[in-house]
């Protein structure tokens, strides 16, 4: 299987990657995580929720190329971060007839109206501005090439989390724009930019770093049928997460280590970007 890997440039004026880890706050990652960066790109080649990738694999396993295949490292940050306060609907939203016109109902009450509506639910939100980001895949060369040609050639306003944080591509990289090197690292390796590494048997020595939990892949089922399209969810859709615990660096860090290992080398103008081999790529 021929292998392709490019890095994404990009800018973002906002952004919000919710943690659903957190209740009484709307508490944002602070890089996104894989599952939302493959929802982008799902939404940049027109493969909603990955119906068109699913293969078997040769014991005879459901495998599909976006979550199995496609390995992304973040690289990238926010110039700051500020709260915002916003209501929440909470539950399920439904369309019903009233007053010969059609009206969303929430909790058994009208949504939108002059009289009583039904509850919202109230919360700070944590969210980032003015981001940069480096994002590198690598995975098999006709994803990668189709991947490319839509952020080249966008057909659609493109967004990374909700649907009002938009992105704008400032460049595609491929292995052409860089000087790549592999280098085997006995103590310690200086970071320049903000990005997730695995944590599980990562021989970090200075345990200083913030821990995260980020999905790393999203399956919406109907009766154990992946769906293909969003109008197949309903309020019987199972949505099924697989989740990586990752050590989140922050800038100009550095790691100390209590073995060596293999880091590979991206140099891109003037800047460096470090991926741990087998902990950097998630």
């Amino acid at each position: 299987m021929s292998k392709k890997t490019i890095c994404i440039e990009l800018f973002q004026p906002y952004a919000q990657y919710r943690n659903p880890f957190t209740f009484y706050y709307a508490q944002t990652y602070p890089l996104p995580p894989k599952s939302t960066i493959i929802g982008m790109l799902q939404n940049a080649v027109g493969d909603w929720y990955g119906y068109k990738r699913w293969y078997k694999n040769e014991k005879d396993e459901d495998k599909n190329l976006w979550w199995d295949n496609l390995k992304v490292s973040i690289h990238g940050g926010f110039e700051s971060v500020f709260w915002n306060y916003q209501q929440l609907i909470k539950g399920d939203v439904t369309i019903k007839r009233m007053n010969n016109g059609i009206t969303l109902w929430n909790q058994r009450m009208p949504l939108y109206s002059a009289g009583i509506t039904s509850q919202r639910s109230p919360v700070y939100q944590q969210e980032l501005f003015n981001g940069h980001l480096y994002i590198f895949l690598k995975g098999k060369k006709d994803l990668i090439d189709e991947i490319e040609n839509a952020l080249k050639n966008p057909q659609k306003i493109l967004y990374l989390g909700r649907s009002e944080d938009v992105i704008f591509v400032k460049n595609v990289h491929s292995e052409v724009n860089w000087e790549y090197r592999e280098k085997e690292v006995k103590n310690f390796f200086r970071l320049e930019y903000p990005t997730y590494i695995k944590q599980d048997k990562f021989p970090i020595k200075n345990k200083k770093f913030p821990v995260y939990s980020i999905a790393t892949k999203v399956i919406f089922n109907n009766n154990g049928k992946p769906i293909s399209n969003k109008s197949q969810i309903s309020k019987h859709t199972e949505r099924i997460p697989d989740f990586e615990t990752v050590i989140y660096t922050g800038m100009d860090y550095i790691v100390l280590l209590n073995s060596p290992i293999g880091v590979e080398y991206f140099k891109l103008g003037n800047k460096t970007f470090k991926i741990p081999e087998g902990f950097g790529w998630i």
